[in-house]
C-alpha cells in the first residue's frame, strides 16, 4: 500500500496521485499510475527506490514515454520520471557528462554545439538518455553506446559504475534493464560545427519524410530481423494502412503505430498481434517488440509472438 506521507518524507519533488500516463506517453495513450513521482535529485532516487522496494510496490521508470506502449488500465505503482532531477549535460575534461533525464535532442544539440561529433544520426529521436542507452537507440548505422566509456547505475541499492564493455550491448538491447541509470560518459572525436550541423538537418528532413511524424507514435514497433527490415515485411504481408479502432499501421512506414486521435492500448495491441502474425505466416520471421510494454495483463499479452 502507498502511503503518501512516508514518500513526501523522502521526496521534496513533484507528487501526483492517480496521474493521467497518456500525457507522458508520445502514443497519448494510457491509463492512470497509482502514484507519479519526480524526484529532485540522485539522493532522493536512491531513497525512493530503497523505500519502494523495502515496501513491495513496484515501479518503473518513465522517460520522455517514446519507446512505451501503456496499458488502458495504466500502472498499479510508482511512475519515477527523471527529467527534473536528472537533467544535466557538462564537459569535464576530454569527457561529455550527461544524466539520464536529459532529452537526447538537447544531448545531440550540445554535442554540436561544442564540436562532438557522433551523435548527430541521433537528431529527430525522441526520448531521454536513460531510455536512449538502456535499448541502445540507434538509426543510420549508430548507436548510442559507440562513444560510450561508462555508464552509472543504481544496482541493487548500490551506486555502480559500469564500463562499457559491461553493459552487454548488442541491436536495440543491453544488460541494463533491471538497473536505474543515473548518467553517462562519452568522449567523442572533434567534428567540423557546420559540417554537424547539415548532416542534422539531413537527417532531420529525411526523419519528417519517411515517418509519421503528424500523429502521435511511439517511433519503430519492432526490432528489424537480421538482414531484412521489419516494415518492408509488414507492407508486403499487407498490412500497410489497416486500422483497428482508432490505431493504424501508419500508410507512411509500416513499422509504426499511429494514433488517429481516440485510439486505446487495446487497439494497438492488436495490430502488434495482427503484424506478428501475419508475417510470421507469410514469411516464417518472428517480429521482436522494439517497444516496450507497462501495465499489461499476463493473458493479454500471451499471444505475442
Amino acid at each position: 500500500m502507498i502511503k503518501l506521507e512516508e514518500i513526501r518524507e523522502i521526496v521534496k519533488g513533484e507528487i501526483l496521485i492517480n496521474e493521467p500516463l497518456a500525457k507522458y506517453s508520445t502514443f497519448k495513450i494510457g491509463g492512470p499510475a497509482d502514484i507519479y513521482i519526480a524526484p529532485r535529485d540522485v539522493d532522493e532516487l536512491l531513497r525512493l527506490i530503497q523505500y519502494l522496494r523495502e515496501e513491495g510496490i513496484d515501479f518503473i521508470i518513465l522517460g520522455n514515454g517514446s519507446n512505451v506502449l501503456i496499458s488502458d488500465e495504466g500502472f498499479r505503482g510508482a511512475v519515477i520520471n527523471l527529467e527534473a532531477g536528472l537533467n544535466f549535460i557538462k564537459i569535464e575534461g576530454e569527457y561529455v557528462v550527461a544524466g539520464a533525464g536529459v532529452k537526447l535532442a538537447k544531448f545531440v544539440d550540445f554535442c554540436i554545439e561544442n564540436g562532438f561529433r557522433g551523435v548527430e544520426m541521433m537528431a529527430g529521436i525522441p526520448g531521454t538518455l536513460g531510455g536512449a542507452i538502456v535499448m541502445n537507440a540507434g538509426a543510420y548505422s549508430a548507436e548510442i553506446s559507440d562513444h560510450l566509456v561508462d555508464v552509472d547505475v543504481i544496482r541493487d541499492l548500490n551506486l555502480v559504475r559500469l564500463k562499457k564493455e559491461e553493459c552487454g550491448f548488442g541491436y536495440r538491447t543491453s544488460n541494463l534493464t533491471k538497473d536505474v541509470v543515473i548518467q553517462a560518459r562519452f568522449k567523442f572525436p572533434p567534428g567540423d560545427i557546420e559540417e554537424m550541423k547539415r548532416r542534422r538537418r539531413e537527417i532531420l528532413i529525411k526523419r519528417n519524410q519517411a515517418q509519421p511524424v503528424n500523429f502521435p507514435n511511439v517511433g519503430s514497433i519492432f526490432k528489424n530481423p537480421p538482414g531484412n527490415y521489419a516494415g518492408k515485411l509488414i507492407e508486403e504481408a499487407g498490412l500497410k494502412g489497416i486500422q483497428i479502432g482508432g490505431a493504424q499501421i501508419s500508410e507512411k512506414h509500416a513499422n509504426f503505430i499511429i494514433n488517429k486521435g481516440n485510439a486505446t492500448a487495446s487497439d494497438v495491441l492488436e495490430l502488434i498481434k495482427l503484424a506478428q502474425r501475419k508475417v510470421y505466416e507469410k514469411f516464417g520471421v518472428k517480429l521482436e517488440l522494439e517497444v516496450r510494454l507497462i501495465g499489461f495483463e499476463e493473458e493479454e499479452i500471451q499471444d505475442l509472438i
